[in-house]
């Protein structure tokens, strides 16, 4: 008679290697979880950011937008990186200065470029530098600046364990553009900490704090996301689910509470 060892090995086999394949793919997945947490990561991400906020001036408007958002890293040699990103969005609002009706198009267009070391040289340390441009790409006067600006864009953050800390910052001014609209100088700060389970799950508060200096005011929001990262076959996507809540903003809003939803689709080297 054989062994059970020689009847079934076959079949421990298969369930061993089955369950390894698992063990590295969710390792994998996790990884790629925490590499979407640095700002300047070398990864190629295409997402797709709604957004929805209201109580917009006095009519308590309310605006929609999707941020389409490409991530481009590029190799310059052995020891830096160029990451660029960039911010396309798409508006839909209401109301949102006085009884101005309804307006649906483009909005500025935002791209920054990051000089990142490929090694900082210190273990845990990500940092990343470089220009930041304004472009009045806005389809309707309401949904733009018309004007040209730039300024420079920095970000430091730091990994230990499963938790990434950091700050990613910019200051913008106009330089161009239409005589008639007010001239730009406005610091955008963005604290932000995430954490990083084994099955590939990030949760994560940030900020997107404003200081306007022409108009010298704040317009700051709080932004916790609850993010998993799953594959649609080969696939992978970061999915993204959370709540805002406008802790400060001009008078003429938004305020209360928002909602944000994120569809990222990832390209892995």
């Amino acid at each position: 008679m054989p062994s059970f060892a020689k009847r079934y090995g076959w079949v421990l086999f298969v369930l061993l290697s089955a369950a390894t394949a698992m063990a590295d793919d969710a390792d994998s997945q996790a990884k790629l979880a925490k590499q979407l947490s640095n700002p300047v990561a070398p990864l190629a991400v295409l997402p797709f950011q709604f957004n929805y906020d209201r109580g917009y001036g006095p009519e308590k408007g309310d605006q929609l937008q999707l941020n389409i958002q490409p991530i481009i890293p590029f190799n310059l040699n052995a020891d830096w990186n160029l990451i660029s990103r960039t911010i396309v969005p798409i508006e839909q609002q209401s109301d949102i200065a006085g009884p101005s009706g309804d307006q649906f198009g483009l909005g500025d267009t935002l791209l920054s470029l990051f000089f990142s070391p490929v090694d900082s040289g210190v273990d845990g340390l990500i940092w990343g530098a470089g220009p930041v441009f304004l472009l009045p790409t806005a389809t309707d006067d309401l949904l733009g600046t018309e004007k040209w600006g730039a300024g420079p864009t920095g970000v430091i953050a730091f990994e230990h364990g499963p938790w990434t800390t950091g700050l990613l910052a910019n200051h913008v001014w106009s330089y161009a553009g239409a005589d008639d609209r007010s001239r730009i100088s406005t610091t955008m700060t963005q604290p932000f900490i995430s954490y990083n389970t084994r099955s590939a799950w990030t949760f994560s508060l940030t900020s997107e704090a404003e200081y306007d200096w022409v108009e010298e005011d704040w317009i700051v929001p709080l932004d916790f996301t609850v993010s998993k990262l799953v594959m649609a076959g080969k696939q992978p996507i970061s999915l993204t689910l959370g709540a805002r809540y406008w802790a400060t903003a001009p008078a003429n809003g938004p305020e209360g509470w928002g909602l944000r939803a994120v569809v990222s689709f990832v390209f892995p080297k």
